[in-house]
């Protein structure tokens, strides 16, 4: 039975049938992705017969709840349940002028970076595209998200490598920037990957398509494959060209994800070699001092380390410290893991 959910407009024209008007179609479309529903009784617009055989044959598909962890800061750490009894992690970071939702693109992840609890669970399954656009469906509807003109922008940061989901990644992107659909922006969208060459290209070709960031983590081909074995398959090099023949809109900068590890990766003469790597490229970087969790072999770099880094990394281009929202409840980066 293939869920309501995830299903755009063609899909559903092909799943009502020919008996049906293609105006029932659009009806559906709307009610689940601009008013988000999440029961067909809600559909009222629709005649019950036809209710009722949806319900039936289809169902909404929105994830449930198995549990919710409330930080000090205001992050909230959902632990969702999927149709099949898995559970994914979705996160809620409230800030004054935005609202950013962070969504996992598979149940677990198989790339092992040493750093990140995720990769401690492996990889279960591929979400599928509706359980991609779900996690904001439920979070918007729960929050009343999208209803003012507070902005709202989705990373695709929880659980899994985007890329190696890509087909179902980019399904859900189509509905989330479509106008008639979710109506989010390409510009508030960010999808993460560790640096799956040939996918990058893959993506770069695609009419509708979140922004790139990618988890850099390293100065060295050396100390990359230490830290993310997934280069000892896509060499630094080679995911540096990738990055240079990268097509990047107008607008668009690439993003490079730093995660500071203390005396492993965080030296001044780190920075100058991210520096020298980078240089090239029309590009920022994210800095991200380690967030620590059990099962984690390294530790967090003192306040003036991460600051040094940062200086000369920013004297040659923009450079951000990312402030870690919900360490008490396990939601920051690199932390999600289905934690109590």
């Amino acid at each position: 039975m293939q869920p309501l959910v995830g299903m755009e407009l063609s899909d559903l024209e092909q799943a009502l049938g020919p008996s049906q008007s293609r105006f029932r179609a659009k009806q559906i479309y709307t009610a689940l992705y601009r008013q988000k529903v999440d029961d067909l009784v809600q559909i009222s617009t629709l005649p019950s017969v036809l209710r009722t055989e949806l319900a039936v044959e289809h169902g909404v598909g929105l994830p449930a709840v198995e549990r919710r962890y409330d930080s000090v800061d205001g992050t909230r750490r959902y632990l969702l349940r999927l149709s099949d009894g898995r559970t994914i992690e979705t996160v809620l970071m409230p800030e004054e002028s935005r609202d950013t939702v962070c969504i996992s693109s598979q149940v677990g992840c198989p790339v092992d970076c040493k750093f990140c609890m995720t990769a401690l669970m492996g990889l279960e399954r591929n979400l599928t595209a509706g359980e991609i656009v779900g996690q904001v469906l439920f979070i918007a509807r729960e929050h009343a998200l999208l209803k003012n003109a507070q902005p709202l922008n989705i990373v695709m940061m929880g659980m899994g490598e985007p890329l190696l989901n890509l087909a179902n990644v980019l399904k859900a992107t189509r509905i989330l920037c479509d106008p008639q659909g979710v109506g989010l922006t390409e510009r508030r969208i960010t999808l993460s990957t560790s640096g799956i060459i040939p996918k990058i290209a893959e993506l770069g070709a695609a009419a509708v398509r979140p922004k790139l960031a990618i988890s850099l983590n390293a100065s060295t081909e050396e100390q990359r494959q230490q830290l993310m074995p997934i280069t000892r398959k896509w060499h630094l090099a080679d995911l540096i060209e990738a990055c240079r023949a990268y097509p990047l809109r107008p607008w668009e900068k690439l993003t490079f994800e730093y995660v500071l590890l203390k005396g492993v990766n965080d030296s001044d003469a780190d920075a100058r070699r991210v520096v020298r790597l980078l240089a090239q490229l029309n590009a920022k970087v994210n800095l991200i001092a380690l967030n620590p969790g059990p099962g984690i072999p390294f530790d967090t770099p003192a306040p003036e380390r991460v600051e040094s880094f940062q200086a000369i990394v920013k004297r040659a281009m923009p450079c951000f410290l990312r402030k870690p929202r919900g360490l008490d409840i396990f939601a920051a980066c690199g932390q999600l893991k289905r934690n109590a």
